[in-house]
């Protein structure tokens, strides 16, 4: 599905000039890896999971892809699932562009767009993700997103540190959750 202009409300951004916003498929997978790898920010998951994540959950997931490109590879991306206990809850589980497209609101612009096909599916009232402290980008662009559709934001601790496994690259950052709501969609 692509979103044109006049399919979002006012308070939604469009999608920066020369992108749209598509679904992802299961071909898109080894791209949203290796934007996932290249943003040296995410927690990388197996290119397996990609693969699951642009099958299994497609339609609470999208990507941005350049008009001009003509195999249409996937340069951003935001993916996400509806809670099973929380069903009017969105999670984001990871929002990630290409370094070529980032400082154009692209991040932004998908958040708002997935968001919005949701909530056309079904009753959506609050968003959910989680951010490691010191994650500036990620902390603005929730932030940001919670002041453009008049939500509060609410933080707490999800898990510790010593809830992750111990790594040879040291302890894993604790994850904070945003909880964002109630939304005005």
């Amino acid at each position: 599905m692509t979103a044109a202009p006049t399919d979002l409300p006012a308070e939604f951004l469009e999608m920066p000039e020369g992108l749209r916003i598509d679904r992802p498929e299961v071909a898109d997978g080894a791209a949203l890896w290796r934007i996932a790898k290249d943003s040296e920010t995410l927690d990388l998951n197996s290119s397996y999971s990609y693969l699951l994540w642009c099958r299994d959950f497609a339609g609470t997931s999208v990507v941005a892809r350049d008009t001009a490109d003509p195999e249409g590879l996937p340069v951003g991306f935001v993916t996400g699932y509806v809670r099973p206990e929380r069903p009017d809850t969105l999670l984001v589980w990871q929002v990630a562009v290409d370094a070529s497209h980032r400082g154009r609101g692209l991040a932004a612009a998908l958040l708002d767009g997935l968001t919005a096909r949701v909530a056309r599916e079904r009753t959506i009232s609050g968003v959910e993700t989680t951010i490691t402290p010191g994650n500036i980008a990620s902390e603005r662009l929730f932030t940001s997103y919670a002041a453009r559709h008049g939500a509060s934001v609410e933080r707490e601790v999800l898990f510790g540190s010593g809830h992750f496994p111990h790594s040879p690259d040291g302890p894993h950052d604790p994850e904070v959750l945003y909880r964002i709501g109630p939304l005005s969609l």
